[in-house]
């Protein structure tokens, strides 16, 4: 008989292609777009920060020299994109004796048994990704056992920034602590902008927050007292910054379900920057991916031994990074 899979439609290049149409159902930082793709075609990216100097320009006579700019000295840093394979099978049984009702060729049924995998698989490697790009949000970068693959406060030789709100006391001042956040962020923005200032949180954090008698006073007659009434976990402002909960969260090769965001903790950082986030993706170990552009994923199939099923693999190489992890706050109930 013959092997469907050997048609062109299952080649590296075309599951490829289909992979990475299948939507990403899961990830708010993928929604929010905060980490834009930035294919490579290297394993390794170097990073290079420039301290650039600043001064003011005096005013001279006409025809006067102008004064010498003064260059910012540069370093260089590396990074390992990690490397995040994903193996399946197609069994046989799945394709036999399942002609599809109708007109359908056997073709069209096993590329749709061969799609049902390829989202599942999919969906792995985006949660894992969101897994990744929310570390980078937090400065260390954690793998799947909550190991740490980067500290980006280390490598960039940057104290970490954590701010208490004191929400369990009352007559905490919310605004002077916002503002404390915002100025933070402003001064370690290092010439770079942004158009805002957005904090992810977790349930508790949230609670806290929006329960606290100055917050709540604050939005009494705001909408005649909206946020008092409705639902406003997808987001609210306060003291310039927008708060959102954040329930991110998977499960781990062990079965442990691992939170995104610990518990109590917020996130702050800034929106609408022009390269202080990214997502690097480098390319397959694959033939065909020498030398060229790297994919968010990509997917592969090859017969068993012995044609006893369809093996899948798929793989994905991605380096989420904060290139100014100084612009980082992490905020506490306290």
């Amino acid at each position: 008989m013959q092997n469907v899979f050997a048609n062109p439609a299952f080649t590296m290049a075309n599951l490829t292609a289909a992979i990475n149409h299948v939507p990403n159902r899961y990830g708010r930082l993928e929604a929010l777009n905060l980490f834009p793709a930035k294919p490579t075609r290297f394993r390794q990216i170097l990073i290079e920060e420039r301290n650039g100097v600043l001064n003011l320009l005096p005013t001279l006579p006409v025809g006067s020299p102008g004064t010498v700019g003064v260059r910012g000295k540069r370093k260089m840093r590396s990074f390992v994109v990690p490397h995040i394979p994903h193996d399946d099978v197609v069994a046989p049984e799945e394709v036999q004796g399942i002609r599809a009702f109708g007109s359908e060729t056997e073709l069209e049924t096993v590329a749709g048994v061969l799609a049902q995998h390829l989202e599942t698989m999919r969906n792995k490697h985006a949660i894992t990704l969101e897994h990744l790009r929310m570390g980078a949000l937090k400065g260390e970068i954690l793998d799947a056992d909550g190991s740490s693959i980067y500290d980006l406060f280390a490598e960039f030789n940057i104290t970490p920034k954590s701010i208490n709100f004191a929400l369990a006391t009352d007559g905490t001042n919310v605004r002077q602590k916002c503002i404390d956040v915002l100025a933070h962020i402003e001064d370690n923005l290092r010439g770079e902008f942004m158009t805002s200032v957005r904090c992810l949180c977790s349930p508790e954090f949230f609670e806290k927050l929006t329960g606290h008698t100055k917050v709540e006073k604050a939005y009494e007659n705001f909408q005649q007292g909206v946020m008092l009434r409705d639902d406003v976990r997808a987001g609210f402002t306060f003291g310039g910054i927008t708060f959102e909960e954040y329930r991110g969260q998977a499960t781990d090769g062990n079965g442990a379900s691992r939170r995104f965001i610990a518990a109590g903790e917020a996130h702050a950082f800034p929106v609408g920057t022009v390269d202080t986030f990214a997502t690097y993706f480098s390319p397959a170990d694959f033939n065909e991916t020498v030398n060229t552009l790297g994919q968010p994923v990509y997917a592969k199939q090859e017969p068993r031994k012995f044609e006893r099923g369809t093996d899948l693999h798929t793989q994905s190489n991605p380096l989420p990074m904060c290139h100014r992890p100084g612009v980082l706050v992490k905020l506490s109930i306290g």
